[in-house]
């Protein structure tokens, strides 16, 4: 069955602009609208996400949670600007990014998301500092600035003294807060985290994910995309996605250990 027109669509350029001055300013970093995801396979359409609406605040930390082929992959490329939708709209940070062509939404990737990969995506003939100034170069920053950022940011998660190494000479858990250093480097809107425990032990993934909590206590915005619960858990609220639909959206209770 094909896609309807739907009214969010039939706002006018002003009024799709007001719209994301208006979320902007309530601290809204993503809003999604009637947003779909359909793939033409064959004489079938299959449509991987399907009329989804979240929002999201700045200061969050929510888990999208779903099975394999529950379309939570497909919405994080969505939000990540790694894909474009079939119909919808999506803002962040008050832009409208779903209209955006591919330079724009590549220069929205580099400024607006840090992205944390299940496989760190490191290079590995590089140090440490050097890949967590990758973005920056990206984004033209001149060289004094960006190794001290770089080494703010490696600072945050505990790794500076580590970075002169390469990856061959790190951990996995020591990597994997190199990526997250890389993700912080430009300040951006969103720390996107796909699966970042997979290719970790636990008592190392668990690091990860106490580190994560002390990003999010420091005001960062996190979106964790798992289909783990126990991962999922760590967020402060899960978003449960099943047929390309969201399922349920709860909060997480998190119970205060005593010191």
């Amino acid at each position: 069955m094909a896609t309807t027109a739907s009214p969010i669509q039939e706002l006018s350029q002003q009024e799709r602009d007001e719209r994301g001055a208006q979320l902007k300013r309530e601290g809204i970093v993503i809003r999604t609208y009637d947003l779909w995801k359909t793939y033409i396979m064959g004489d079938q359409e299959i449509h991987a996400v399907s009329g989804v609406d979240i929002e999201i605040r700045r200061g969050e930390y929510v888990a999208i949670m779903g099975p394999s082929g529950s379309g939570k992959s497909t919405l994080m490329n969505l939000i990540g600007c790694l894909d474009t939708p079939t119909k919808g709209l999506y803002y962040l940070n008050g832009k409208l990014v779903s209209d955006m062509e591919d330079d724009e939404l590549a220069r929205i990737r580099n400024k607006e998301i840090g992205f944390v990969f299940q496989t760190f995506n490191l290079l590995a003939r590089a140090t440490a500092l050097h890949n967590v100034e990758l973005p920056l170069i990206y984004a033209g920053v001149p060289s004094s600035e960006r190794i001290e950022r770089a080494r703010q940011a490696l600072r945050a998660v505990d790794l500076e003294g580590r970075m002169h190494h390469k990856p061959n000479e790190l951990s996995g858990g020591q990597r994997q807060r190199v990526a997250i250093a890389r993700a912080l480097v430009n300040n951006p809107s969103i720390l996107l985290a796909d699966e970042p425990t997979g290719a970790l032990d636990s008592a190392t993934g668990n690091e990860i994910m106490a580190l994560f909590e002390r990003l999010y206590k420091e005001g960062n915005t996190i979106v964790l995309v798992t289909h783990e619960p126990d991962i999922a858990a760590h967020a402060h609220r899960i978003i449960h996605i099943r047929d390309g639909k969201v399922e349920r959206d709860e909060a997480v209770a998190h119970v205060k250990r005593p010191s």
